[in-house]
């Protein structure tokens, strides 16, 4: 019966870091600052890769995509959370919850596959050099790349379906800075046993699948760098694989603790959790691959020199 007499959600709130004014001001200017960096850096990466023809390879092929897709989804959590700093009504739209969840799950789920791709890209050049430029081909990599954003789309699909399921005639408090299906499901009075059976069906199956082509690639590309003899060899096989490696410790890392954890209320590690793989991430990026990747370093000195 109460679902029956369920009045319609229109508005959610959001609970966000703190509620010290002081406190939110000095977040506000943090984020703002990671968010410029974040915009900075990730337009550069892309421009950077389309400007330099040395850069036109399949590993920054992908590169310039992870940086598109770092740029959108930082896009649809980190405005709308830089606006409730600065304001005393921290609500968001029932139609903007759901935008932000199809959106968030597309790009964040499209990310988990491209760096799972950089990973069987950095396989295909360190163990098998003879046959890599044969391999991957740009129309190759075009499909690897264009699987990637199919599997994201899959996700926010079944991630905005899995919220249509629900009522809301409880608490609107979302525990969280942005509309995630995780605590949405936890504030849910309605049967939410297909929405928990499509999250965690969805971070098990594309989330572990892309993190198990990370861990198998790196598994056969750091058995590859041990048979090779000469520690300038090793260090240079190395090298290659370092970037990528930090990056996708950070991501999979975070994304994995917050989706594959117990179900609970969301705690402040939770959410700095989250900050991790929705802010400071797709601001790291782009850094990580310039200031580890001696190509990068020496493009962007090729490119300053000529301007």
């Amino acid at each position: 019966m109460a679902e029956i007499n369920c009045t319609q959600v229109t508005e959610f709130s959001l609970t966000g870091f703190t509620e010290d004014p002081v406190t939110q001001v000095t977040l506000f200017l943090m984020f703002l600052l990671i968010y410029l960096f974040t915009i900075l850096g990730n337009l550069g990466m892309i421009a950077l890769i389309r400007a330099t023809p040395q850069l036109h390879s399949p590993m920054y092929y992908f590169l310039g995509n992870l940086a598109s897709v770092d740029l959108c989804s930082s896009a649809v959590i980190t405005p709308k959370m830089l606006v409730d700093f600065l304001s005393e009504k921290k609500g968001i739209a029932y139609v903007g919850c759901v935008a932000q969840v199809f959106l968030f799950d597309l790009f964040a789920m499209t990310e988990c596959f491209l760096l799972a791709m950089m990973a069987y890209d950095r396989y295909m050049a360190i163990c098998h050099p003879l046959v890599y430029p044969l391999i991957m081909s740009p129309e190759y990599c075009f499909q690897l790349v264009t699987g990637s954003y199919l599997m994201g789309l899959t996700n926010g699909i079944g991630q905005t379906i899995s919220m249509s399921n629900l009522s809301f005639c409880g608490s609107r408090v979302i525990n969280l800075f942005f509309c995630d299906i995780s605590p949405l499901i936890s504030l849910s009075t309605s049967n939410t046993t297909l929405s928990r059976i499509i999250l965690r069906t969805s971070a098990s199956l594309f989330g572990l699948s892309s993190s198990l082509v990370v861990l198998v690639s790196y598994v056969a590309i750091i058995s590859a760098i041990l048979s090779i003899r000469s520690a300038e060899g090793k260090r240079k096989a190395f090298s290659t694989c370092a970037s990528h490696l930090t990056t996708v410790s950070i991501f999979y890392g975070t994304s994995l603790f917050m989706y594959l954890k117990p179900s609970s209320d969301s705690s402040r590690e939770d959410k700095w959790a989250a900050v991790l793989y929705t802010v400071v991430t797709p601001m790291l990026n782009p850094l990580i691959y310039s200031l580890r990747n001696k190509e990068v370093k020496e493009a962007l000195r090729r490119l300053t020199k000529r301007k």
